[in-house]
């Protein structure tokens, strides 16, 4: 499976995609997003930690691709938050191959939607995959990844299959059960029984899809390149991860909450007294 860059005019002004917010609005501050991220409470929901995950039954060719898309994830998602972070993050991407929305490889789940300017992980489409890595993080990107394929779990996000960086305020949060803040990113599970940790029932199906347009950097990096490459450039403020994309025939309930957004928006643009 070959998945191809997503051509520029399918993209939504910002750069975003059009899944990221309605119609045209166009998105806060990153200020204000900070601002209403911080009125939206978090849920009050028990935070069940997720089923380890090992991929002791896949072939070594499968291993050897879920290994390297789990690492680009934590990487250019998460390269220089703290390990906790990290773990979080790959954590999501395993509880998104458990869930019945999601594609049962780990490289489907990364690389979802990158071909079609949907990208559930905004990597994969924005360009940031040009840019060499840098040596020291994409190890320890690599080894937060090595670990959770051996069933390391990362119990404070529990069930999560969404997060957003903390400058940004997508309209979908609001509709989903907010679980925890770890560094720049905050969390999300989705609200009821689809949620809940019965729900993460999907299993590995093997034949990772392998990934090879140019523009995606796939294969194992030399260690003297990356040391050569210094470090990458920050991640654009568009940054947006984790959007709500149930392109698999499976539609979760997902409560219309868009009201608490817009309460939280007007609340945050009045002048504090």
């Amino acid at each position: 499976m070959t998945l191809a860059a997503a051509p520029a005019e399918a993209l939504t002004p910002a750069g975003l995609s059009p899944l990221d917010r309605p119609g045209s609005a166009q998105p806060p501050s990153a200020e204000l997003a900070r601002r209403i991220n911080a009125e939206l409470p978090r849920a009050r929901l028990p935070v069940e930690p997720a089923r380890p995950f090992m991929l002791t039954a896949a072939t070594a060719e499968d291993r050897t691709r879920a290994l390297e898309c789990l690492t680009q994830a934590v990487y250019y998602e998460a390269g220089f938050e703290s390990a906790l972070g990290q773990r979080a993050v790959a954590q999501v991407v395993l509880n998104r191959l458990r869930h019945p929305a999601f594609p049962k490889t780990v490289c489907g789940v990364v690389f979802q939607g990158a071909d079609l300017a949907t990208c559930q992980f905004s990597f994969t489409c924005d360009g940031a995959m040009s840019r060499a890595p840098a040596a020291a993080a994409w190890r320890r990107s690599r080894e937060v990844a090595a670990q959770a394929l051996a069933g390391g779990v990362e119990g404070s996000v529990g069930g999560a299959t969404h997060y957003h960086a903390d400058y940004v305020a997508p309209y979908w949060a609001p509709r989903l059960a907010k679980i925890t803040q770890i560094g720049g990113h905050i969390f999300y599970r989705w609200t009821g029984s689809t949620g809940e940790r019965a729900a993460f029932v999907g299993r590995y199906a093997g034949r990772e899809p392998l990934i090879v347009e140019p523009q995606f950097r796939i294969a194992t990096l030399d260690a003297q390149a990356l040391a050569a490459a210094g470090p990458p450039e920050r991640r654009a403020a568009n940054d947006l991860a984790g959007r709500i994309d149930p392109s698999l025939g499976w539609t979760p309930s997902v409560p219309d909450v868009g009201s608490a957004y817009a309460q939280a928006v007007a609340a945050s643009e009045r002048p504090s007294t």
